[in-house]
């Protein structure tokens, strides 16, 4: 009898063992890691057992979230991230850069590819464009803030101004390529994918340098050692094929390229 009842038990044990949640990393990211960390999250799930839930935004949106101490295990952001370091809402000892991203320049699909291999052709392009698109710097948008500051260095923001029209989250800056509303747009490499768009290429980088993404464990986290076991992947090589197919570069293996990047 007592050896049925004993049996019974481990069944019970196991079963509860076999059927028990597994432990959800909940991400709070940047934009500019979404493709990535989409295409690599059944890879690192299958491996590991943990689940990813992951928030995506604008990286000044993000950051706004991270400060105002909204529940996350690990985060992904861009530089500078002082402000977040100073919430006490990260592990500042936790810092993993993982990837580059630089600003890419997209047409509507068919439509001719300018030359944007030098500084020269990039300002060239933009001046003689009917109109243009890029993510709004004052809405918190990392990629916009870089295309801003490409601008400035050109001198050639003024000029450009009136033939701004700024991308949002119900109508992206790709969408309205796609259109064919303006000539031409300017994002992340990584958030160029609209079937209706092509990609020309990156902006050289000695006028559009390329954006790190880094990754934090949260302060607050529940969940360290999944949180940990997310933090190692995408450091790993086993990620990298799921970065350079996003278009991102692998930290580690950054290119100094600044030539163009094609489709």
């Amino acid at each position: 009898m007592k050896h049925r009842i004993w049996l019974s038990l481990i069944a019970i044990a196991a079963f509860g063992a076999t059927t028990a949640p597994a432990a959800e990393v909940t991400v709070l990211a940047a934009g500019g890691i979404q493709v990535a960390l989409e295409r690599m999250a059944p890879d690192f799930e299958r491996t590991t057992g943990y689940k990813i839930k992951a928030v995506f935004g604008p990286g000044g949106a993000t950051k706004a979230r991270i400060i105002r101490g909204e529940p996350f295990d690990v985060t992904i952001v861009q530089s500078p991230y002082t402000e977040i370091i100073a919430s006490g809402n990260i592990i500042a000892s936790s810092e993993t850069p993982l990837a580059t991203v630089a600003i890419g320049l997209a047409v509507p699909r068919g439509a001719p590819k300018p030359d944007i291999s030098t500084r020269e052709a990039v300002k060239k392009t933009l001046l003689t464009a009917r109109l243009i698109s890029y993510p709004d710097p004052a809405a918190g948008a990392d990629a916009g803030i870089s295309v801003a500051e490409t601008l400035q260095r050109l001198g050639i923001a003024e000029q450009v101004a009136p033939k701004v029209r700024f991308g949002e989250l119900k109508l992206r800056s790709m969408t309205l390529v796609a259109k064919g509303d303006v000539d031409l747009g300017m994002t992340y490499v990584s958030e160029i994918g609209d079937p209706g768009v092509e990609l020309v290429g990156s902006l050289p980088s000695d006028i559009s340098t390329p954006t790190v993404l880094v990754a934090f464990v949260s302060s607050h986290t529940q969940e360290m050692v999944a949180a940990q076991a997310l933090m190692r992947y995408m450091a790993a090589p086993a990620a990298e094929p799921f970065y350079r197919s996003s278009r991102l570069l692998p930290y580690a293996r950054e290119s100094t390229s600044s030539g163009p990047t094609s489709q």
